[in-house]
Protein backbone atom coordinates (compact mmCIF):
# COMPACT_ATOMS: atom_id res chain seq x y z
CA UNK A 1 0.00 0.00 0.00
CA UNK A 2 2.82 2.35 0.74
CA UNK A 3 4.69 2.05 -2.30
CA UNK A 4 1.61 2.48 -4.35
CA UNK A 5 1.31 5.52 -1.90
CA UNK A 6 4.89 6.72 -3.02
CA UNK A 7 4.06 5.95 -7.21
CA UNK A 8 1.49 8.18 -7.04
CA UNK A 9 3.34 10.65 -5.79
CA UNK A 10 5.91 10.52 -7.75
CA UNK A 11 3.28 10.23 -11.10
CA UNK A 12 1.58 13.56 -9.98
CA UNK A 13 5.04 14.99 -9.35
CA UNK A 14 6.01 14.58 -12.76
CA UNK A 15 2.72 15.52 -14.51
CA UNK A 16 2.85 18.98 -12.27
CA UNK A 17 6.69 19.43 -13.59
CA UNK A 18 5.84 21.32 -17.02
CA UNK A 19 4.56 24.03 -14.38
CA UNK A 20 8.10 24.72 -12.45
CA UNK A 21 10.87 26.45 -14.05
CA UNK A 22 12.96 24.43 -11.46
CA UNK A 23 13.18 20.59 -11.44
CA UNK A 24 14.09 18.43 -7.94
CA UNK A 25 16.40 16.49 -9.66
CA UNK A 26 18.01 16.46 -12.77
CA UNK A 27 16.47 13.80 -14.14
CA UNK A 28 14.67 15.49 -17.63
CA UNK A 29 12.21 18.12 -15.84
CA UNK A 30 9.35 15.90 -16.54
CA UNK A 31 8.73 16.68 -20.09
CA UNK A 32 8.85 14.59 -23.17
CA UNK A 33 12.58 14.56 -24.37
CA UNK A 34 13.47 14.61 -27.93
CA UNK A 35 16.73 14.87 -30.28
CA UNK A 36 18.04 17.87 -31.81
CA UNK A 37 20.73 17.48 -34.55
CA UNK A 38 24.21 18.80 -33.81
CA UNK A 39 24.09 20.94 -37.14
CA UNK A 40 21.86 21.01 -40.19
CA UNK A 41 22.54 20.16 -43.48
CA UNK A 42 24.42 22.64 -45.08
CA UNK A 43 22.95 24.21 -48.64
CA UNK A 44 25.46 24.88 -51.26
CA UNK A 45 27.47 25.94 -52.48
CA UNK A 46 26.39 23.20 -54.88
CA UNK A 47 22.90 23.02 -54.63
CA UNK A 48 22.65 19.85 -57.48
CA UNK A 49 20.33 17.21 -56.13
CA UNK A 50 19.28 18.55 -52.77
CA UNK A 51 16.36 18.22 -51.34
CA UNK A 52 13.82 20.67 -50.69
CA UNK A 53 13.35 20.04 -47.22
CA UNK A 54 15.62 18.23 -44.58
CA UNK A 55 13.64 16.48 -41.89
CA UNK A 56 14.66 15.70 -38.29
CA UNK A 57 12.40 13.34 -35.96
CA UNK A 58 12.90 15.02 -32.67
CA UNK A 59 11.07 12.36 -31.18
CA UNK A 60 8.17 9.84 -32.95
CA UNK A 61 5.39 12.69 -32.32
CA UNK A 62 7.54 16.68 -33.62
CA UNK A 63 8.94 16.21 -36.88
CA UNK A 64 10.65 19.62 -37.74
CA UNK A 65 11.56 20.83 -41.37
CA UNK A 66 13.92 22.92 -42.11
CA UNK A 67 13.94 24.41 -45.85
CA UNK A 68 16.88 24.39 -48.38
CA UNK A 69 18.62 27.23 -49.02
CA UNK A 70 19.04 26.33 -52.33
CA UNK A 71 14.73 26.31 -52.43
CA UNK A 72 14.94 29.76 -50.94
CA UNK A 73 17.78 31.69 -48.99
CA UNK A 74 15.07 32.13 -46.06
CA UNK A 75 16.13 28.40 -45.17
CA UNK A 76 12.79 28.69 -42.56
CA UNK A 77 11.79 26.40 -40.20
CA UNK A 78 8.54 23.86 -39.67
CA UNK A 79 7.21 22.06 -37.31
CA UNK A 80 4.34 19.23 -37.19
CA UNK A 81 3.44 18.37 -33.66
CA UNK A 82 0.97 15.00 -33.48
CA UNK A 83 -1.86 14.48 -31.04
CA UNK A 84 -4.55 11.97 -30.25
CA UNK A 85 -7.24 13.65 -32.71
CA UNK A 86 -5.12 16.25 -34.77
CA UNK A 87 -2.09 17.54 -36.23
CA UNK A 88 -0.52 20.90 -35.84
CA UNK A 89 1.60 22.09 -38.86
CA UNK A 90 3.19 25.60 -38.27
CA UNK A 91 4.14 27.43 -40.98
CA UNK A 92 4.36 26.68 -44.57
CA UNK A 93 7.53 27.97 -46.02
CA UNK A 94 8.98 30.27 -48.27
CA UNK A 95 8.96 30.34 -52.21
CA UNK A 96 7.41 27.16 -54.17
CA UNK A 97 7.92 23.96 -53.28
CA UNK A 98 6.34 20.51 -52.67
CA UNK A 99 5.98 21.15 -48.89
CA UNK A 100 2.43 19.56 -49.26
CA UNK A 101 3.61 16.13 -50.48
CA UNK A 102 6.25 16.55 -47.41
CA UNK A 103 3.90 17.16 -44.88
CA UNK A 104 1.77 14.54 -46.27
CA UNK A 105 3.95 12.03 -46.08
CA UNK A 106 5.12 12.36 -42.60
CA UNK A 107 1.25 12.56 -41.47
CA UNK A 108 0.98 9.32 -43.54
CA UNK A 109 3.61 7.52 -41.71
CA UNK A 110 2.39 8.50 -38.64
CA UNK A 111 -0.97 7.37 -39.20
CA UNK A 112 0.17 3.95 -40.17
CA UNK A 113 2.83 3.90 -37.39
CA UNK A 114 0.31 4.40 -35.21
CA UNK A 115 -2.91 2.31 -36.41
CA UNK A 116 -4.80 5.24 -37.59
CA UNK A 117 -7.03 6.99 -40.22
CA UNK A 118 -6.21 9.67 -41.74
CA UNK A 119 -5.74 12.57 -39.20
CA UNK A 120 -7.16 15.72 -39.28
CA UNK A 121 -4.78 18.69 -40.09
CA UNK A 122 -4.75 22.34 -38.69
CA UNK A 123 -2.35 24.48 -40.52
CA UNK A 124 -1.00 28.06 -38.29
CA UNK A 125 1.25 30.50 -38.74
CA UNK A 126 3.95 31.76 -36.29
CA UNK A 127 3.10 34.92 -38.21
CA UNK A 128 2.52 36.34 -41.66
CA UNK A 129 5.23 36.84 -43.60
CA UNK A 130 5.75 35.72 -47.24
CA UNK A 131 8.33 33.07 -46.11
CA UNK A 132 6.38 31.42 -43.69
CA UNK A 133 2.66 31.28 -45.72
CA UNK A 134 3.66 30.58 -49.00
CA UNK A 135 2.48 27.18 -48.76
CA UNK A 136 -0.65 28.03 -47.45
CA UNK A 137 -3.01 27.78 -50.57
CA UNK A 138 -2.03 24.17 -51.82
CA UNK A 139 -3.03 23.55 -48.18
CA UNK A 140 -6.72 25.37 -48.86
CA UNK A 141 -6.86 22.47 -51.31
CA UNK A 142 -7.05 19.56 -49.40
CA UNK A 143 -9.33 17.86 -47.78
CA UNK A 144 -9.64 17.19 -43.76
CA UNK A 145 -7.54 20.40 -43.52
CA UNK A 146 -7.95 23.64 -41.68
CA UNK A 147 -6.00 26.64 -42.45
CA UNK A 148 -5.96 29.40 -40.33
CA UNK A 149 -5.10 33.00 -42.50
CA UNK A 150 -2.17 35.13 -40.62
CA UNK A 151 -4.21 37.66 -39.43
CA UNK A 152 -4.90 38.90 -36.22
CA UNK A 153 -8.69 38.67 -36.45
CA UNK A 154 -8.50 34.99 -37.75
CA UNK A 155 -6.08 33.81 -35.49
CA UNK A 156 -8.53 34.94 -32.41
CA UNK A 157 -10.98 33.41 -33.94
CA UNK A 158 -9.68 30.38 -34.33
CA UNK A 159 -8.15 29.61 -31.55
CA UNK A 160 -10.63 31.48 -29.20
CA UNK A 161 -8.69 34.20 -27.54
CA UNK A 162 -10.94 36.52 -25.71
CA UNK A 163 -8.70 39.69 -26.50
CA UNK A 164 -5.73 40.22 -28.81
CA UNK A 165 -3.11 40.49 -27.41
CA UNK A 166 -3.26 40.17 -24.13
CA UNK A 167 -4.79 37.17 -23.66
CA UNK A 168 -3.59 33.76 -24.12
CA UNK A 169 -5.36 30.19 -24.60
CA UNK A 170 -5.06 26.57 -24.89
CA UNK A 171 -5.05 24.42 -27.84
CA UNK A 172 -5.84 20.30 -27.30
CA UNK A 173 -4.42 18.63 -30.44
CA UNK A 174 -6.04 14.96 -28.18
CA UNK A 175 -3.65 14.35 -25.20
CA UNK A 176 -1.39 17.29 -26.48
CA UNK A 177 -1.85 20.88 -24.97
CA UNK A 178 -0.71 23.68 -26.65
CA UNK A 179 -0.80 27.47 -25.32
CA UNK A 180 -0.81 29.97 -28.00
CA UNK A 181 0.57 33.34 -27.07
CA UNK A 182 0.12 36.31 -28.75
CA UNK A 183 3.30 38.22 -28.93
CA UNK A 184 3.06 41.14 -32.23
CA UNK A 185 5.75 43.24 -32.33
CA UNK A 186 7.50 41.83 -35.26
CA UNK A 187 4.37 41.38 -37.46
CA UNK A 188 1.07 41.97 -36.29
CA UNK A 189 -0.26 38.60 -35.82
CA UNK A 190 2.81 36.87 -34.35
CA UNK A 191 2.57 34.03 -31.93
CA UNK A 192 4.16 32.33 -29.87
CA UNK A 193 3.44 28.49 -29.20
CA UNK A 194 4.25 26.30 -26.16
CA UNK A 195 3.88 22.77 -25.84
CA UNK A 196 3.77 21.39 -22.67
CA UNK A 197 4.61 17.79 -23.60
CA UNK A 198 8.36 18.23 -24.67
CA UNK A 199 8.91 22.09 -23.24
CA UNK A 200 9.03 23.58 -26.06
CA UNK A 201 8.28 27.66 -26.45
CA UNK A 202 7.99 28.40 -30.57
CA UNK A 203 8.80 31.95 -31.19
CA UNK A 204 8.80 31.98 -35.22
CA UNK A 205 10.86 35.55 -36.41
CA UNK A 206 10.19 36.66 -32.49
CA UNK A 207 13.24 34.97 -30.88
CA UNK A 208 16.07 32.64 -32.75
CA UNK A 209 19.43 33.00 -33.53
CA UNK A 210 19.89 35.48 -35.78
CA UNK A 211 18.18 39.14 -36.82
CA UNK A 212 14.99 39.79 -35.02
CA UNK A 213 13.14 42.73 -37.18
CA UNK A 214 11.43 45.10 -35.17
CA UNK A 215 8.43 46.64 -36.34
CA UNK A 216 6.42 48.00 -33.87
CA UNK A 217 9.16 48.73 -30.98
CA UNK A 218 6.36 48.89 -27.70
CA UNK A 219 4.06 45.95 -29.63
CA UNK A 220 7.67 43.57 -28.98
CA UNK A 221 8.18 45.02 -26.03
CA UNK A 222 5.13 44.38 -24.34
CA UNK A 223 5.28 40.62 -26.41
CA UNK A 224 8.74 39.86 -24.64
CA UNK A 225 7.70 40.85 -21.35
CA UNK A 226 4.30 38.55 -21.96
CA UNK A 227 6.98 35.23 -22.93
CA UNK A 228 9.22 36.35 -19.49
CA UNK A 229 5.78 36.19 -17.24
CA UNK A 230 4.13 33.03 -19.27
CA UNK A 231 7.58 31.16 -18.63
CA UNK A 232 7.93 31.72 -15.24
CA UNK A 233 8.01 28.54 -13.54
CA UNK A 234 7.53 26.78 -16.23
CA UNK A 235 9.93 24.35 -17.89
CA UNK A 236 11.82 25.87 -21.25
CA UNK A 237 13.81 23.07 -22.54
CA UNK A 238 13.88 24.80 -25.66
CA UNK A 239 13.31 27.54 -27.36
CA UNK A 240 13.14 27.19 -31.19
CA UNK A 241 12.45 30.04 -33.42
CA UNK A 242 12.45 29.77 -37.30
CA UNK A 243 15.59 30.61 -39.26
CA UNK A 244 19.41 30.80 -38.56
CA UNK A 245 21.05 33.62 -39.22
CA UNK A 246 23.84 33.72 -36.76
CA UNK A 247 27.23 31.71 -36.70
CA UNK A 248 29.20 30.26 -34.56
CA UNK A 249 31.25 32.92 -33.97
CA UNK A 250 29.88 34.82 -31.34
CA UNK A 251 28.36 38.38 -32.09
CA UNK A 252 28.66 37.29 -35.98
CA UNK A 253 25.46 36.94 -38.80
CA UNK A 254 25.50 35.69 -42.56
CA UNK A 255 24.54 38.39 -44.18
CA UNK A 256 20.68 38.56 -45.68
CA UNK A 257 20.43 36.39 -48.86
CA UNK A 258 23.15 33.74 -47.74
CA UNK A 259 22.34 30.16 -49.16
CA UNK A 260 25.97 28.36 -47.82
CA UNK A 261 26.10 28.39 -43.83
CA UNK A 262 28.96 26.16 -43.23
CA UNK A 263 29.37 26.89 -39.54
CA UNK A 264 26.09 28.44 -38.62
CA UNK A 265 24.92 28.70 -34.87
CA UNK A 266 22.32 25.74 -33.54
CA UNK A 267 19.12 26.24 -33.48
CA UNK A 268 17.87 26.38 -30.34
CA UNK A 269 17.61 28.54 -27.35
CA UNK A 270 17.01 28.84 -24.14
CA UNK A 271 15.11 30.64 -21.53
CA UNK A 272 18.32 32.39 -20.40
CA UNK A 273 17.70 34.33 -24.01
CA UNK A 274 14.37 35.42 -23.49
CA UNK A 275 15.71 37.19 -20.51
CA UNK A 276 18.45 38.97 -22.03
CA UNK A 277 16.39 40.13 -24.83
CA UNK A 278 13.91 41.32 -21.86
CA UNK A 279 16.27 43.09 -20.38
CA UNK A 280 17.76 44.56 -23.53
CA UNK A 281 13.96 45.89 -24.42
CA UNK A 282 13.27 47.61 -20.16
CA UNK A 283 13.46 51.12 -21.15
CA UNK A 284 10.00 51.71 -22.40
CA UNK A 285 10.41 55.20 -23.30
CA UNK A 286 13.68 54.93 -25.35
CA UNK A 287 14.45 54.71 -28.74
CA UNK A 288 15.07 51.16 -29.92
CA UNK A 289 18.32 51.42 -31.57
CA UNK A 290 20.10 48.20 -33.44
CA UNK A 291 22.42 46.09 -30.65
CA UNK A 292 24.27 43.17 -31.19
CA UNK A 293 24.24 40.39 -28.88
CA UNK A 294 26.38 36.83 -28.65
CA UNK A 295 23.07 35.12 -30.33
CA UNK A 296 21.23 37.41 -31.93
CA UNK A 297 21.23 41.33 -33.09
CA UNK A 298 18.08 43.35 -31.57
CA UNK A 299 17.14 44.84 -35.49
CA UNK A 300 14.53 48.14 -35.72
CA UNK A 301 13.30 48.39 -38.92
CA UNK A 302 10.50 50.73 -40.44
CA UNK A 303 8.90 47.89 -42.31
CA UNK A 304 10.28 43.81 -42.51
CA UNK A 305 10.03 41.38 -44.81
Amino acid sequence: MEGARTMSLIVLAASSLHLQGQAPEPAGGGVRPGVLPRAWQVSGPDCTGTPAFQIHEYNPDLIILRESGCSNYEKPFLYLLFGREKVLLLDTGAGKTDVVRVVQEQIDQWSRRNGRERTPLVVAHTHGHGDHISGDADFKALQNTTVVDATPAAVQAFFGLGHWPGAATTFDLGGRILDIIPIPGHEPSSIAVYDRQTGILFTGDTLYPGRLYVRDAAAFRQSIQRLVDFTHNKVVAHILGNHIEEARTPYVDYPVGTVHQPDEHALELGRAHLLELNDALRDPGGRLRRVAFRDFTIWPVESVK
